[in-house]
């Protein structure tokens, strides 16, 4: 494939004033703007250029979270391969708890405390007979430490 930009992005060249009165020449090429910002940082410039913009990228993460809470988890898992940031959006507990809660009737304040050692997205995914197994066990572990006191 045929590169967009030339392999000279800026070129600039002069004589500096008096009293050095040196000659100067300034050369930024591709390959230098590669190795200081990542390849990643010239395609997404080209795309700008371009008018190729990512608007969803550019959304506040509060209101990604909330577009994001309505999707299947087929589409979750899906827009979490999209990029970094969806990859993080998908499985941060704030999205997380959302779905809890939104799935379940009610969430106990034991459901909290296990989400905050478990992770709320472990929470959704384990079923509803190991949940309160380990609820109760964490129950006796919080009892047995109140007795020995």
């Amino acid at each position: 494939m045929a590169s967009l930009l030339s392999e000279t992005l800026f070129d600039v060249s002069g004589q500096a004033p008096s009293p050095s009165k040196d000659f100067y020449q300034l050369i930024v090429t591709k390959t230098d703007v590669n190795l200081v910002f990542g390849k990643n940082i010239v395609d997404y410039v080209q795309n700008l250029c371009q008018g190729n913009f990512d608007y969803l990228e550019r959304l506040p993460d509060p209101l990604l979270l909330h577009i994001i809470s309505f999707l299947d988890l087929e589409d979750l898992a899906r827009l979490s391969q999209t990029s970094h940031k969806f990859e993080k959006l998908c499985s941060s507990d704030e999205l997380w708890e959302n779905i809890v809660e939104s799935s379940c009737d009610t969430v106990t304040p034991e459901m909290r405390a296990l989400a905050a050692e478990m992770g709320w997205k472990q929470i959704f995914f384990t079923n509803k007979l190991q949940l309160q197994m380990r609820i109760r066990r964490r129950r006796q572990n919080q009892e047995s430490v109140t007795d020995e006191k």
